[in-house]
């Protein structure tokens, strides 16, 4: 196995210190029949506004990437090996206690499924709150507010509401609304999804996707988005937030200028196969990244 040849785009990185950098990443399971490598030796960066998508099969390696990045990788894994900067500070060797101060404040994730996040016996309102009181210097009262507006800000009717209510009164893709409300709610610079639209009807789906697109234009989030399907990426990659129509509208005009604030990496059996623009990975020629470059009329 070796890394393709069509990868990376040269210009595609910026000058200067990225939001996030990945150097040399090796994160391996430790289990009674050997070592698991399930990530060896992957590098990329995210500059601040851009949306990384991190894509492969199943057990390619991209979940565990975005675990080992938030230092959430369990026993018999551990990340043996690599830097992973965050701002231009090394965050790989750093305690839980300054991991736990990063999570949630600077650096949130949002799961596949919500509820692995959200407590089923709180309501709302309880969860959201203690997120914002957990990291900022406000009473309840405008911690609440705040809450309120993040619900409102992700498409959640009557906010009012909901925020009373508990995640089992909410449909999936309400809840799906609600986990990238919390997580930006304290608007980190770093926003993980680990598969956002995984399970969720075509509809709905694209709402969520247009919500992750709306973060990235009015906040200037970084976003790495973990999934399986190329689908995903094409509104990050071709649309743009219109803060005066409150709409999305095409980012491009030429064909390729949309994909500059999205690159796509490949991982096969934890190693990088591709990373570049999305023009670039529609070209390249190799078998394993062209099963993920599927068109929506296809």
């Amino acid at each position: 196995f070796s890394t393709r040849a069509c990868k990376d785009s040269a210009g595609l990185m910026a000058a200067g210190a990225p939001t996030l950098r990945v150097e040399n990443l090796e994160t391996h399971f430790f289990t009674k029949t050997g070592v698991v490598k399930a990530v060896d030796g992957v590098s990329f960066s995210v500059e601040r506004a851009q949306i990384l998508g991190l894509v492969g099969e199943s057990g390619s390696g991209k979940s565990v990437t975005g675990f080992s990045i938030l230092g959430l990788v369990d026993p018999p894994g551990r990340v043996v090996g690599g830097r992973i900067e965050f701002k231009g500070q090394d965050i790989a060797s750093a305690d839980e206690a300054r991991m736990q101060t990063l999570r949630g404040d600077r650096i949130a994730m949002i799961f596949q499924d919500p509820m692995m996040t959200l407590n089923p016996v709180l309501r709302i309102e309880t969860q959201m709150v203690e997120t914002v009181l957990a990291h900022r210097q406000v009473g309840r009262a405008a911690a609440r507010q705040r809450a309120r507006d993040a619900l409102g800000q992700v498409g959640i009717p009557s906010p009012e509401v909901r925020i009373a209510e508990y995640p089992h009164q909410l449909s999936g893709g309400m809840r799906r609304r609600v986990g990238i409300a919390r997580a930006n709610v304290t608007e980190p610079p770093l926003v993980l999804y680990d598969s956002p639209t995984a399970g969720l009807d075509p509809i709905t789906a694209h709402t969520i996707m247009a919500l992750i697109v709306k973060e990235r234009d009015t906040k200037n989030t970084t976003t790495v988005m973990v999934t399986h399907r190329y689908q995903d990426g094409y509104l990050l990659a071709n649309y743009r937030y219109n803060l005066g129509t409150g709409q999305l509208e095409p980012a491009f005009s030429n064909g390729n200028a949309g994909g500059l604030r999205t690159k796509y990496l490949v991982l096969q059996e934890g190693r990088l196969a591709f990373m570049g623009p999305q023009h670039e990975l529609e070209s390249c020629p190799d078998s394993y990244v062209r099963k993920f470059v599927k068109k929506f009329d296809e």
